[in-house]
């Protein structure tokens, strides 16, 4: 058994989001997304992958489709298959994401 101790995946970049990989086969994966302030995952599609965003740290704005929110510390969303969705770290403190999609696009 594969046990992961998500306190150890927190590396941030400084010139853009970082993605951590915790877990990762055919069928799906999961990583830890590092936002430094400012940092954004640009709005995007994926076709036929649900994902799946849930806050570790800090606060990020959410955006789902034409829906924007505010998601902290224990809160989480999901963007479905076909439905643009993007994040932004808009405070002056880092943000952490676990982020699970599936199918794997890979």
């Amino acid at each position: 058994m594969k046990v992961m101790n998500l306190s150890e995946f927190s590396q941030f970049s400084a010139e853009k989001m970082k993605k951590n990989n915790l877990f990762q086969t055919p069928r799906f994966f999961c990583d830890v997304y590092c936002f430094e302030p400012g940092q954004e995952q640009k709005g995007h599609v994926h076709g036929d992958q649900d994902k799946v965003y849930l806050v570790l740290e800090g606060q990020g704005t959410f955006r789902v489709g034409k829906q924007e929110q505010i998601l902290g510390a224990g809160q989480g969303t999901m963007a479905p298959a076909g439905e643009e969705h993007g994040v932004l770290n808009h405070t002056n403190a880092r943000l952490r994401v676990l982020v699970f999609v599936a199918p794997n696009p890979s």
